[in-house]
């Protein structure tokens, strides 16, 4: 005879955790309608467009009832803490004739050759342009007290700091003239087009015409309205390129009015709108932009739904936009128990499940069905039966998650011609990325290095073992279709740098040792590991110095650490060269525009905490050469064989050959 297990709460509790598992996981995820003519089984997807307000209202509600309103952006925050602008910094050099011309100066260093990316610092061999990111300054002492308490006591004060936000444009060349020309009161991230500064300063951008360094004057300007945000910003071809992404609301989802260029409200009607056709939380609708940067006008546009933590990748060719997109749950569970339960489950269950899986019917409606067969299941079962289903499932879940984590965490790939600027391709690969250096563009082919299986379930979707992420690095045609593939590099570990060089790709994981992986991609089809490296400690940036020598800036023991990598045999990469800084931080770890390479010097220069660094890496060995203490340090550049060190209040210039100070700049407030 069966007991009444119901009325033993806490048995309950501990025989049917599992089983509530499921039900809660169906209750949060499988309250989604999708279109009829959405398919969520294979990795390739459409777009298509809205007639109607209606329409799209209608798709966001679907949608939303899928994924629980702000769920995915509530747990999807993982790279809030990136810059929202991928910008890094390299040393392209550039020569220009004429006497009083430099030879060579430094240039942002950009992912892709000669397309630019923003920065805080630009140059053009004359003169350098320097956006502050502010600081503490004293002002003149202010009487606190009128009254003396002693009479011998001196008159007390107090000197309120201030921030010293500007955009400082200086005379650099020759550097014995060097000089505070004048100066902007906008500050953010920097473009140099053809003598039109371009500053992106919080919710505007602005056009400044600097042909005459000593009065800049301002030509156009960009607000991005209310709820809309930069995602990207390059410069190509004296073409400015902008994404944004504006968040939806729900009831009055369109038009979409991202900019507004110099009082033109810029709108997008619901008809103007793409939607792929998979499945994703649409919280957002990226409008990518055309700009001329003499002028400010929007010469081309697109505007497609997506969802949040797009990241921006542009080749010479195309612009990629990328962001999370998730499989259908209902999919997932409904092949769990039809594939690893026949022996849990009676037959009849089983065939009910078949059943519901074919009803023509909303994925609301399944779950409903499916709880209630689930609870049904459960009422048939005494405290024998229901801890071993308990165990049994537990350890079959785990299995089947880890074997097809690859249906549920995707990233979408929309890729923009830039020629006729339309969308000319959509594709999804399994997992997520960290930054534009997970993305590439190289001869007709799209790579992606991805991490799996790191945030996708919410916080009762938890087994007894740990879960292991896993890293891939997927090859895609002009179609974005999938046609190579590596996986499980660095199980149990993530992805914290990636770079991609011709017909090669380096990739560091980590948790507790640095693997450093050498991949083989002259085959699309067929890429191969040819080599991998465990050292302490990891690589979050990684930058090609010479050939087959690549740069790691990463941490190793809570310190700053830099390793020179001999990639010369693939299959045996080795760490020639290694350099303990003792700073705990710099900007490079997380942002890539700190960093600068001189190569006709063969020296690099990484500012830290407490000064800046300057390193040689001739002869394949990394030496400090220099360190130079200057607060609030920035960046550096190069112009001719001088080095420019620039910091918050002032500015030094160091003669390579020597490496002595021969001036020196402090700011005017």
């Amino acid at each position: 005879m069966k007991e009444n297990i119901f009325n033993k709460p806490a048995r309950v509790f501990l025989s049917f955790l599992v089983l509530g598992i499921i039900a809660a996981l169906l209750v949060g995820f499988l309250t989604f309608k999708p279109c009829p003519q959405f398919g969520f089984s294979d990795n390739k997807f459409s777009l298509g467009k809205f007639s109607s307000e209606e329409e799209l209202r209608n798709f966001i509600q679907e949608r939303k009832s899928f994924f629980g309103g702000d769920y995915l952006s509530s747990i999807s925050g993982i790279r809030d803490f990136l810059p929202q602008m991928e910008v890094n910094f390299s040393t392209e050099e550039k020569s220009a004739a004429g006497a009083e011309e430099p030879e060579r100066f430094s240039q942002t260093n950009i992912q892709v050759e000669g397309i630019d990316e923003p920065d805080i610092v630009k140059t053009d061999g004359k003169n350098i342009y320097f956006s502050s990111q502010g600081y503490y300054r004293w002002i003149e002492p202010i009487p606190l007290l009128k009254e003396k308490a002693f009479p011998e006591e001196e008159e007390m004060t107090i000197i309120p700091p201030r921030w010293n936000y500007k955009t400082r444009i200086i005379k650099s060349f020759p550097p014995e003239q060097l000089a505070e020309l004048s100066s902007i009161d906008k500050q953010g991230q920097l473009l140099l087009a053809d003598n039109f500064l371009i500053i992106f300063s919080g919710n505007k951008i602005y056009g400044y015409q600097v042909s005459d360094p000593q009065k800049p004057e301002k030509k156009w300007e960009i607000s991005l309205r209310k709820r809309t945000y930069l995602v990207g910003a390059r410069l190509y071809n004296n073409k400015l390129y902008l994404v944004t992404g504006t968040s939806i609301y729900d009831y009055n989802p369109c038009p979409i009015k991202p900019l507004e260029i110099n009082d033109e409200v810029i709108s997008v009607k619901c008809a103007d709108i793409y939607y792929p056709q998979i499945l994703f939380d649409p919280t957002v609708s990226y409008t990518s932009f055309i700009i001329d940067p003499q002028t400010g006008k929007r010469e081309r546009s697109i505007t497609f739904l997506g969802s949040r933590q797009g990241i921006v990748y542009m080749s010479k060719n195309n612009l990629y936009i990328t962001y999370p997109s998730y499989q259908d749950v209902f999919f997932f569970m409904k092949n769990f128990i039809l594939e690893t339960g026949e022996d849990i489950f009676p037959s009849e269950i089983i065939e009910k499940v078949k059943k519901l899986d074919g009803y023509d019917i909303s994925a609301q409606a399944k779950m409903t069905e499916l709880e209630i067969i689930l609870r049904r299941f459960k009422l048939s079962l005494d405290e024998d039966e229901a801890l071993k289903v308990e165990n049994e499932l537990e350890n079959r879940m785990e299995k089947y998650w880890k074997e097809h984590i690859r249906d549920l965490e995707k990233t979408a790939i929309i890729k923009i011609s830039l020629g006729d600027f339309v969308i000319e391709a959509t594709g999804e690969v399994p997992g997520h990325i960290i930054n534009q250096f997970s993305l590439d563009e190289n001869s007709g082919y799209f790579r992606v290095a991805t991490t799996i299986g790191r945030f996708f379930f919410p916080y009762y979707f938890r087994f007894n073992t740990q879960r292991e992420e896993k890293n891939d690095v997927y090859v895609l045609d002009e179609k974005l279709n999938i046609v190579g593939a590596i996986k499980d590099l660095g199980v149990g570990e993530r992805i914290y740098s990636v770079r991609f060089l011709g017909d090669r790709g380096y990739v560091v994981t980590f948790k507790q040792i640095d693997p450093f992986f050498v991949i083989d991609l002259s085959n699309p089809q067929n890429p191969q590991v040819r080599g991998e490296l465990k050292i302490p400690g990891y690589s979050s940036y990684l930058h090609p110095i010479e050939n087959n020598l690549i740069l790691g800036i990463g941490r190793e023991g809570g310190n700053v650490k830099i390793s020179l990598f001999d990639v010369s045999d693939a299959a045996n990469p080795q760490e020639i060269s290694k350099y303990i800084l003792k700073e705990y931080w710099s900007e490079i770890l997380n942002n890539h525009h700190a960093f600068l390479l001189d190569e006709k010097h063969k020296i690099f220069f990484i500012p830290a905490g407490r000064g800046g660094y300057i390193f040689d890496y001739n002869q394949k060995n990394l030496k400090l050469l220099k360190a130079i203490k200057i607060d609030n340090l920035k960046r550096a550049i190069y112009i001719n064989d001088y080095l420019y060190v620039i910091g918050e209040k002032e500015l030094v210039v160091l003669d390579e050959n020597a490496w002595n100070r021969v001036n020196n700049l402090e700011y005017q407030d």
